[in-house]
């Protein structure tokens, strides 16, 4: 009888460049080039993982409702999502960045309520109402930087890497909000109904995260 599939679900972009080795380390390698393909979808070596790739903000979409048993997500999108639905057994140490405030060097105080432009919307809320600041969130996907400038917010809630984009833009980063790195996460009932097969992958990953810090 053959065994169900288990299927990975890996954020597209930088982080799967730093994440594919890692998973090479463990014995799962993509049965094509992934990065000259236009699927979404791909066999491995081993005959019952497959991987798919998507857009980070999706992959605790899919690990939480099933769709996908595993999956690599930031710790921010984690976060701005809710880790209800999910086990968040592993960090894989790359892709680490820092999740800040930033504000126009030297702004002075405003009024008293705050306006923040972030795409971290659910994070920003539970930040400032632990902080006790009241403010009012503005959304942005994009161009956070430009916010302040512009007059549409006073500060931003934003990754932080290496500070570059923030200077360029008269911004400077102030208070520290998670330190962020990529994490494996893994559907509670797909924990369950193949533990075996699951446990394996995250003991061969996390030994070449240590082979690889």
């Amino acid at each position: 009888m053959k065994s169900a599939n288990l299927v990975i679900a890996l954020t597209k972009g930088r982080i799967l460049e730093e994440t594919l080795p890692l998973f090479a380390a463990a014995d799962i390698v993509p049965a094509e080039d992934i990065s000259k393909s236009r699927k979404l979808l791909f066999d491995t070596n081993l005959e019952n993982v497959k991987l798919m790739l998507m857009r980070g903000s999706d992959v605790p979409t899919y690990v939480e409702f099933g769709s996908a048993d595993m999956g690599v997500a930031g710790k921010d999108l984690i976060l701005e999502h809710g880790c209800e639905g999910f086990y968040e057994p592993l960090d894989l140490r790359i892709a680490k960045c820092q999740l800040m405030t930033a504000a126009p060097v030297d702004a002075q105080a405003g009024s008293d309520t705050l306006k923040v432009a972030t795409k971290f919307t659910n994070i920003a809320k539970r930040y400032f109402a632990e902080q006790g600041k009241q403010v009012e969130l503005i959304k942005l996907n994009g161009a956070l930087e430009l916010a302040p400038s512009l007059g549409l917010a006073d500060s931003i809630v934003d990754i932080v890497d290496t500070g570059k984009t923030l200077k360029a833009n008269g911004l400077e980063p102030n208070d520290l909000i998670a330190d962020i790195s990529s994490r494996v996460i893994v559907n509670k009932a797909s924990m369950k109904i193949k533990n075996a097969i699951i446990r394996e992958i995250l003991s061969k990953l996390s030994a070449a995260v240590k082979a690889n810090s």
